[in-house]
């Protein structure tokens, strides 16, 4: 799969694609049904499948200081984009002039004069322009102008009966409760928290549980504080390769300000289940959630601590190794 950097950046000789438009933070089951259909319809007629998507949340230029949480990096997310079939990322840079495009100006520069689209799919409730103007009926009819057609793709609901449907606005309600398990079937995968391993107070060491104390970017979407079941694997960063191979390493997991020690910086640890023998600071690494375990309580003393501790990785290993 190749990515470019901005409309400048598409080779002259793409020749007509088959496009889809989205910030796909999360890339949830509704993203990925838009995704298959684009590789899909691109496959059909033998042309590149695109997704263009965007350098930053569009609310982090539009609205500083409110945009939400990043579900995914954006490392991450061309890894997905890869495994669902996509042959082409175009990530454009947001910025409060490409905001203020019309609907026919974003038709025109992007999908005509910019990948030369020849199909374009989206989501049925797909919005575009400035101040999202622009809808699908606008977009069929500019579809005619510019000779590319529309194809639209049904909602995908969430897991559960009248459950609604499928958004990065639902997975990350469901994280905010620490309900990680409904995240996961919104995702289609478990959630994940990318950071690099820096040291901490070592407290977990001096008890015989040694963690990683992970380092996450700013604004990066974190569970509920907690105890949860899930694993830790390394990986790729700015083209260095994963330290260990990327190993997958059943891992407990704690959120939060450590009360025992009456904390205050609240942290993402994860202790590898059976493994003390890891070198980790200063690798980038994935913390990926499978089940909430508990809430955080403190201890009247450090042995009912590590009692609790030694429940929480038994409990761990049952459900995820």
């Amino acid at each position: 799969m190749r990515s470019w950097h901005g409309l400048d950046d598409v080779p002259d000789d793409l020749g007509r694609s088959v496009v889809t438009i989205g910030v796909f933070d999360g890339i949830h089951r509704g993203h990925q049904r838009v995704l298959g259909r684009v590789a899909e319809v691109a496959g059909e007629r033998g042309i590149p499948s695109v997704a263009v998507t965007f350098d930053v949340h569009p609310e982090e230029i539009l609205l500083p200081g409110t945009h939400p949480p990043r579900l995914t990096t954006q490392r991450h997310r061309m890894e997905i984009f890869e495994d669902l079939g996509l042959d082409e990322v175009c990530v454009v840079p947001f910025t409060v002039e490409f905001s203020a495009l019309t609907p026919e100006k974003f038709a025109q520069v992007v999908l005509a004069d910019g990948l030369r689209a020849a199909v374009v799919v989206v989501g049925v409730d797909f919005r575009f322009g400035h101040r999202a103007a622009g809808d699908v009926e606008a977009l069929r009819a500019l579809g005619e102008k510019y000779d590319f057609t529309v194809e639209t793709v049904p909602l995908v609901n969430a897991p559960g009966e009248g459950a609604e449907p499928a958004s990065s606005s639902l997975v990350r309600r469901s994280l905010d409760a620490g309900e990680v398990e409904a995240a996961s079937e919104v995702l289609g995968r478990p959630h994940r928290v990318e950071g690099v391993v820096v040291r901490g107070h070592q407290r977990g060491r001096k008890l015989g549980v040694p963690t990683a104390n992970v380092e996450s970017p700013p604004h990066t979407a974190i569970p509920a504080d907690g105890v949860y079941a899930g694993w830790l694997r390394c990986v790729p960063r700015d083209d260095v390769p994963a330290a260990y191979g990327g190993e997958r390493w059943s891992s407990a997991i704690s959120i939060g300000t450590n009360p025992t020690f009456d904390g205050a910086v609240r942290t993402v640890e994860a202790h590898v289940v059976g493994r003390d023998d890891l070198d980790l600071y200063g690798t980038h690494v994935a913390v990926e959630f499978g089940h909430r375990l508990r809430d955080h309580t403190k201890f009247e003393s450090i042995d009912a601590l590590i009692d609790q501790m030694r429940a929480d990785i038994a409990e761990t290993l049952r459900l995820t190794g």
